[in-house]
């Protein structure tokens, strides 16, 4: 399976604990060219996901990060090829561009995934893509209500903490945000509830999504979940996942950024809460 996304290529992991697994890209929250699911001979070939966003919006680089993670749970075999992006004050796509009309996607744009004969794009359509091989959508109307709820929950969230991250009024826009993600969090906390996972009683794919960006908001306000008990025991419990903490620890894992090098906070590795003990 193949995984692209907008950042540089990382050399393969020479760890002998590895084994012949394809090094992780060098942006903690993005996936590059390629991956196969499937290990050992005779592995399936399952996908080669394309993971960049170099050409999209800014505030799209970091949905490589619950792919990742997503593809680390489910022990798939992935070879992930990255875009580099140019510093400023041009910040050159030039790689990506002259590729972008050449791969076969109905909508050209990163992260992508190829797998066979099925090539798609939107981070959302992917992760659906591999949960569904893994029963990890929700079972009962009630799970999957939960899950389209939360998906689209978190993209708001996401797109309101990247609007304020790119904007060159972020020293101004902050103090007004910061004020908020305290009622964010309590969304979060009161949908949750005493549940251990977001869907149910099974994890499913918005529980990374979930992960993604209340780690992201915990980087950014470090005190944010003090007040939601729940909120970081469900943290803990997904970084103590046997794969997950694992990944965490591993070399192939990076701290950051959160965003392309345009935005205006969160363009720098960032380990303030990322495993690597």
């Amino acid at each position: 399976m193949n995984f692209h996304s907008g950042a540089e290529r990382v050399p393969r992991s020479t760890n002998p604990d590895h084994g012949n697994d394809p090094g992780l890209l060098g942006h903690p929250r993005g996936r590059g060219e390629g991956w196969e699911c499937g290990r050992g001979p005779g592995a399936q070939k399952v996908a080669r996901l394309n993971l960049m966003s170099v050409l999209c919006p800014g505030h799209l680089s970091q949905l490589a990060h619950a792919i990742r993670l997503l593809l680390e749970y489910t022990d798939s075999n992935y070879e992930e090829k990255k875009y580099p992006m140019g510093d400023a004050p041009n910040y050159d796509r030039s790689q990506w561009l002259n590729e972008k009309s050449k791969l076969g996607l109905d909508f050209p744009n990163l992260p992508y995934l190829i797998d066979g004969t099925h090539k798609l794009t939107q981070s959302n359509a992917i992760l659906r893509y591999i949960a569904r091989k893994h029963n990890m959508c929700g079972e009962t109307e009630e799970e999957k209500i939960r899950v389209d709820v939360l998906e689209n929950q978190v993209m708001d969230v996401r797109l309101c903490m990247a609007m304020i991250c790119y904007s060159s009024d972020f020293e101004k826009l902050k103090p007004d945000y910061l004020k908020e993600i305290p009622k964010t969090m309590k969304l979060f906390s009161d949908f949750l509830g005493k549940r251990p996972w977001f869907a149910g009683d099974k994890l499913t794919y918005v529980d990374f999504l979930a992960y993604d960006v209340l780690d992201m908001h915990r980087i950014f306000e470090p005190k944010c979940l003090d007040e939601f008990p729940n909120l970081k025991d469900f943290i803990s419990r997904f970084e103590g996942l046997k794969k997950i903490s694992a990944y965490m620890k591993s070399s192939r894992f990076l701290p950051g950024p959160l965003f392309l090098k345009t935005a205006v906070w969160g363009n720098k590795y960032c380990p303030v809460t990322r495993r690597r003990e």
